[in-house]
């Protein structure tokens, strides 16, 4: 522990989770400046959208988006020359993550897999399909980043983050600065060098910069403006492209046009076609007729100020699934008990699993579980809010670890002698049979561990009814190893007992 996390803790009094915890800043103080208040434990599921940018009120934030286009402008136009080496791949279409903001959805901690040689080829690829009219727009009210991953599946929404942070990092580290200085103790921040700052656009050179900065578990840290994040989806997106694309080209005033994408749509479309084919043949129809991107875009700049309005609350969700309530269970029921001690690895990861089915069942502790009155619906959600509640623990806690055969959700380990494997499922899982069957076998002889523990957590009275068939049907019923949770917002104590 540093002298920066020490001092917060002892300021605090709390298990250090955020930003604010470690730093001893009031969470009003950081709140007014704009700031997400991230986790220093694991990365959070939120991504910075472009269109925000664009579409910002702010000065600052419109001539940040117009260089991320002059940017891939240049791109553009040196990848047509077609003398692009090695070199000049690695140093202008390849970025590491910027893991210091803790955003993103990292496996474990904030180590994301950063924007590599695939993003770097799908980047190459699409520059020469859909930026070729780039400044020169007639359909659309400017150009965009994220037709990037319109028209392709190798570039998903963490790379267009990854991509867009490392354009507007001067920004954020800028930001970064002026609130450390005015905010944090000198004992709290260092002078850092940082790579890969600025483009200097006569050399065609990523410059370094130098920057006073919150520093913590050996390395800086970096703040995000709430009013540029998102969570799920960018504005922008393949999935609402491929859902609404009828709607789209439908909606092209060009008969012509519009007559020769309803052929080619229909001519290809099954009677019986799933779900799955109709997007299928929607993605080649795109191809063929790349101006429906276009159009698509144009629509969703007219419906500019419900990006702001949905971007908002998706990232006021976040900051009460995965901040607040997350905050009031280990202050209110963790804190100061047994569950942070240690221990070997299964004991002491049943004892936590029971410790916590106690503080949700019995002390309100399935709040964590709700956002406005709704249960979580992913798994991963689930993984993390547990991870979340974790921290401060002498043993090593690695999230969904893979040795071969998959990812496990947690390994719990003390050396290589002692492992406990932890799986957290959701009772509506659809694969849940199979999971109780095959996976957690599987898992033991790749991590080379007999011990393990499955944790399902239901929601309702059919969530549990199914599971409880799926543990006869296995003939798992009263098993040490699987623990079942009752998360329903009125509990029914009977129910929990198996």
């Amino acid at each position: 522990m540093d002298s920066a996390e020490a001092a917060s803790t002892q300021h605090s009094g709390s298990v250090g989770i955020y930003f604010t915890d470690f730093f001893g800043v009031d969470r009003s103080v950081l709140e007014d400046y704009g700031a997400f208040n991230v986790s220093l434990v694991n990365d959070l599921p939120l991504f910075i959208d472009p269109f925000l940018l664009f579409d910002s009120q702010k000065p600052e934030y419109q001539a940040l988006h117009a260089e991320i286009i002059d940017y891939l402008k240049f791109l553009r136009d040196v990848a047509a020359t077609g003398k692009l080496s090695a070199a000049h791949v690695d140093q202008w279409f390849r970025f590491a993550e910027v893991k210091q903001n803790w955003l993103g959805f990292s496996r474990s901690g904030n180590r994301g897999s950063g924007l590599g040689q695939q993003f770097a080829k799908a980047l190459h690829r699409n520059l020469h399909l859909v930026f070729r009219n780039f400044g020169a727009e007639s359909i659309t009210k400017g150009s965009h980043l994220e037709k990037l991953c319109l028209l392709s599946n190798g570039v998903g929404r963490d790379h267009l983050s990854d991509f867009v942070t490392n354009l507007i990092k001067g920004f954020l580290l800028d930001y970064t600065q002026q609130f450390a200085r005015t905010h944090l103790r000198a004992d709290q921040v260092r002078t850092v060098a940082v790579r890969r700052v600025h483009f200097n656009r006569q050399t065609h050179r990523w410059m370094p910069g130098r920057y006073t900065l919150p520093h913590i578990h050996g390395d800086f840290v970096i703040l995000t403006p709430k009013d540029m994040l998102t969570r799920d989806e960018a504005w922008i997106n393949r999935g609402d492209l491929l859902d609404g694309f009828e709607d789209v080209y439908q909606a092209i005033p060009n008969d012509q046009l519009r007559h020769q994408i309803d052929s080619y749509f229909l001519s290809r479309l099954r009677e019986d076609a799933s779900d799955a084919d109709r997007k299928e043949v929607a993605a080649k129809a795109i191809e063929a007729y790349p101006i429906v991107l276009d159009y698509f875009i144009r629509a969703k700049e007219d419906a500019g100020d419900e990006a702001h309005r949905v971007s908002n609350r998706k990232v006021q969700d976040t900051q009460e699934q995965f901040v607040e309530r997350v905050t009031d269970l280990v202050r209110d029921h963790l804190q100061g008990t047994p569950f942070y001690p240690g221990g070997t690895t299964f004991a002491e990861s049943m004892a936590r699993v029971q410790f916590l089915k106690n503080v949700i069942e019995h002390k309100d502790g399935w709040r964590v579980f709700y956002v406005k009155g709704k249960p979580i619906t992913q798994e991963s959600h689930l993984q993390l809010l547990y991870r979340l509640t974790w921290f401060a623990s002498p043993l090593d806690v690695n999230r969904e670890v893979n040795n071969g055969r998959g990812p496990v959700d947690y390994k719990i380990s003390i050396g290589d002698a002692d492992k406990t494997l932890v799986e957290f499922k959701l009772a509506r899982n659809s694969k849940l049979r199979a999971n109780l069957k095959n996976q957690i076998a599987i898992y033991e002889v790749a991590n080379d561990t007999a011990s393990s523990i499955t944790v399902i957590l239901y929601f309702s009275d059919g969530e549990w009814e199914r599971a409880q068939a799926i543990l006869r049907e296995l003939e798992l019923q009263g098993s040490k190893n699987i623990v079942l949770i009752d998360a329903r917002s009125t509990n029914k104590p009977s129910a929990s007992a198996a």
